[in-house]
C-alpha cells in the first residue's frame, strides 16, 4: 500500500474558455513576459501551482495527455506564413519548467508524464514511489481545435495541483491510497475502465471522494478531510 496526505489543492476548469479570456483572466498572476509569451497549459498550470510553490517542494510530477495541443495547432494555422511568435511559443519546455523557470525555483526531482491509457494510474505511482518528503502532483489540458476532431487534443482546458506529503499535520485537506489489484493478471489493455485525466480532475475540482479501480492494477481511496 502507498499513502500520502494532499496539504494543498489548486483547480482551474477552463473548459471551453478561449485562450485570450485566459490570459486576459490570469494575467496579473504572473510577469509581464510570462504572461505574453508562455502557453496556454503554462498559464492554466501556474495559476494552480501558486499556493503549493509557497513552500519549497523535493519532487514534481506532471502528468498531460496531450500537452501544449492547442499551442502547436495555432502554429500551424499560421502557414503558410508561419508566425515566428507562435513558433516560439509551440518549442517551449513543459508547462511546470515554463512556471518553474519564470519563478526562478529549483526542484531536485521532475517527472513529466504523457499520454496514454494509464496516465493517471502512472502519475499517482510515480508520486507516491518518491522519496521526497513534500511532492507537487500536477497536470491539466488546454482546450484544443481542429485537433479534437483527430483525438490528439482535449475538448476541454483544466488543471490541477496538489501538494503530498508523508504525514498528516495541520494543513492536511485529505489522503491518497494505492493499493495493487490482487488479481491483476491481465493486460492493461484489457482493462474494461480506466481513470481519464479529465476524470480524475473532475474529483479534484468536485471535492469527491473516491475508492475504486483505476487501472487494471490499481486501486484508488480519496478520502477528503
Amino acid at each position: 500500500m502507498l499513502e500520502r496526505y494532499v496539504s494543498c489543492l489548486g483547480t482551474d476548469d477552463a473548459g471551453v474558455e478561449d485562450p485570450a479570456s485566459i490570459r486576459a483572466r490570469l494575467r496579473g498572476v504572473f510577469t509581464a513576459p510570462f504572461g505574453r509569451r508562455s502557453t496556454i497549459l503554462g498559464l492554466l498550470i501556474g495559476g494552480v501551482l501558486r499556493k503549493a510553490l509557497e513552500r519549497d517542494c523535493g519532487a514534481i510530477v506532471y502528468a498531460s495527455a496531450f500537452g501544449e495541443s492547442r499551442t502547436l495547432a495555432d502554429f500551424l494555422d499560421s502557414f503558410p506564413h508561419p508566425s515566428p511568435t507562435l513558433f516560439q511559443t509551440s518549442v517551449h519546455p513543459s508547462a511546470v519548467q515554463q512556471v518553474m523557470i519564470d519563478r526562478q525555483r529549483p526542484v531536485t526531482e521532475y517527472f513529466p508524464l504523457a499520454g496514454g491509457r494509464c496516465l493517471v494510474a502512472r502519475a499517482l505511482l510515480t508520486a507516491l514511489l518518491s522519496p521526497a518528503d513534500r511532492v507537487l502532483l500536477c497536470g491539466g489540458e488546454e482546450r484544443g481545435s481542429w485537433m479534437c476532431d483527430h483525438r490528439m487534443a482535449s475538448d476541454r482546458g483544466f488543471a490541477f495541483a496538489l501538494a503530498l506529503e508523508r504525514n498528516r499535520n495541520a494543513s492536511t485537506q485529505g489522503r491518497l491510497r494505492l493499493e495493487p489489484i490482487a488479481d491483476a493478471g491481465g493486460s492493461l489493455s484489457a482493462a474494461p475502465w480506466m481513470m481519464s485525466s479529465s476524470e480524475w480532475f473532475d474529483l479534484l475540482q468536485a471535492g469527491r471522494g473516491y475508492s475504486g479501480p483505476i487501472s487494471a492494477e490499481w486501486r484508488l481511496e480519496l478520502e477528503w478531510s
